[in-house]
């Protein structure tokens, strides 16, 4: 089903080269370690496992991390109430609405199809924001939902998962360390840690380039869905300033989910670290919200219509 969020066709074909350079690069990766392993039903047993599990439990995996917890209407009439009137306006099945008792002001949408999505919000951003801000973000993140963007990126993180896990793996259990090895496993070792690295900074760099357009082109859905894209750019200043104020222990906490998050936990990255960044700068979403109150304020003009 078609939702009425705007369709965003750069958005569209990023995600396509995205999924097909991450599926080259996994292939090579499976064969590379099958090579190496000597073991094809290990390798396809582990990786398809991890797979399923991150794309089925998704959002159970994120509200857990997150201490988030389902809430009724309720609990929260406020918050059930804004998600309706978004989901009315869009078209699109409502999502399991979830707090975390966190005071960092951020929001996520998680969950591998509009029928199966969650979005969570911080009672730190419920606090911050006003029910006008508060619509513009939640439009925000169901936009990911309507755009399938939040499944992509959860697909395409899980490469680096794997990557990441075999290299951790490697260091913790001191594979390296300790007793005697013949050259042969020990160059079987050093092949498979050199490759899942590569793997898994090549995976890195292009999930973040996808992340970081994904969030412009939600910031762009959420203002023309809701007509009100001032109304998203104060939300996003007060949470950006805001975040710098959150211990941060807490924000390393979040760390790990930066990309399914409404702003960067860490904040902006300057000069070249944003390269690496899951999230545009603070300046690049509001001038293109800025872009965008500007093209509705000339619409609404008399003798603009037709």
């Amino acid at each position: 089903m078609q939702s009425r969020f705007r369709s965003d066709r750069q958005l569209t074909v990023r995600m396509t080269v995205t999924l097909f350079l991450l599926g080259l690069l996994y292939v090579a990766f499976v064969a590379a370690l099958i090579v190496l392993l000597k073991s094809w039903v290990l390798v396809v047993v582990v990786v398809a496992g991890v797979l399923g599990a991150q794309y089925w439990f998704s959002d159970r995996i994120a509200l857990f991390a997150m201490h988030g917890r389902v809430v009724e209407r309720e609990d929260y009439p406020e918050l059930h109430a804004v998600v309706d009137r978004l989901c009315a306006i869009a078209d699109m099945p409502k999502p399991v609405v979830a707090v975390s008792e966190m005071d960092m002001p951020n929001a996520f949408a998680t969950g591998r199809n509009p029928d199966n999505a969650v979005v969570c919000v911080t009672t730190g951003l419920l606090r911050r924001l006003d029910a006008a801000e508060l619509e513009g973000v939640l439009a925000h993140e169901m936009s990911h939902v309507a755009h399938k963007d939040v499944a992509v990126i959860t697909i395409a993180s899980f490469l680096g998962v794997i990557a990441g896990l075999i290299v951790r793996f490697a260091f913790y259990s001191q594979l390296f360390g300790g007793g005697r090895r013949d050259q042969n496993t020990a160059a079987v070792l050093a092949a498979v840690m050199a490759v899942s690295v590569a793997v898994y900074a090549i995976s890195f760099l292009l999930i973040r380039a996808l992340s970081r357009y994904r969030e412009l082109a939600a910031d762009r859905a959420a203002a023309l869905l809701t007509g009100r894209p001032s109304a998203l750019a104060s939300a996003l200043t007060k949470v950006s300033g805001d975040i710098a104020r959150i211990p941060t222990k807490d924000l390393r906490t979040a760390q790990a989910f930066n990309a399914f998050y409404f702003t960067p936990a860490l904040g902006s990255e300057p000069g070249l670290a944003r390269l690496f960044s899951t999230h545009p700068s603070l300046e690049q979403r509001l001038d293109q919200l800025g872009r965008i109150s500007a093209e509705l304020g000339e619409a609404a003009r008399p003798g603009k219509a037709g």
